[in-house]
Formats: structure tokens, C-alpha cells, sequence
């Protein structure tokens, strides 16, 4: 494998492939201190957290955007339909009108 691990996922759970700093399974833990002593574990775990959500606000706002479309799409064709029956209405305007004059007219 050509990627490196992490510390929560290693590349490999072979104790002497890992990382020398690491403490083997072999060792006892006192021999090699912790490398940070910080509090590391909270830190990972805020940023899974924030990772593991920003998925749902991507999808949060890929949903937004589709019923934004979905919404212009329902005017738009609601506008098309108004159009063709004004036209329809002005042709059979025309057509009354056309009538009544061959009316009068005979």
C-alpha cells in the first residue's frame, strides 16, 4: 500500500511494519511517552463531526437549489400554458368577431 495510515486507521496492523515512534505490542507502553499530549482524541473527534456534516449540509443545499429549479420549471410551464390559450381565445375572438360581420353583412 502506497498511502500512508492514520493514527486511527494505520496502514497496516503488522507491529513491526509500523511507525518506530508508535509503541509496538511487544513493548511495554512506559518505554515511548505519548508523542502529543494534548487533548488530540477531542480534536479528532470535532473534526469528524464537523466532516461527517458537512455532507448533510451539502445535500441540505443540493435540496434547495433542485426545489428552487423545480419551482422555476412549474412557473415557466404555467406561463407557456397561459400563452397558448391567450392565443387561443384571441383566435376564437377573431373568429366570433368574423362571424358576427358575415352576419350583418348578408
Amino acid at each position: 500500500m502506497n498511502t500512508p495510515g492514520t493514527i486511527d486507521r494505520p496502514a497496516t496492523h503488522d507491529p513491526k511494519k509500523q511507525d518506530p515512534t508508535m509503541p509496538t505490542t511487544d513493548e511495554p507502553t512506559l518505554v515511548h511517552p505519548p508523542r502529543h499530549t494534548t487533548d488530540a482524541p477531542e480534536a479528532r473527534q470535532n473534526r469528524t463531526r464537523e466532516m461527517q456534516l458537512i455532507p448533510e449540509a451539502l445535500a441540505r443545499a443540493h435540496m434547495h437549489e433542485r426545489l428552487h429549479e423545480a419551482e422555476s420549471e412549474r412557473r415557466a410551464v404555467r406561463l407557456a400554458t397561459a400563452r397558448r390559450m391567450q392565443r387561443r381565445a384571441e383566435r376564437a375572438s377573431l373568429r366570433a368577431r368574423r362571424a358576427l360581420a358575415m352576419a350583418v353583412m348578408n
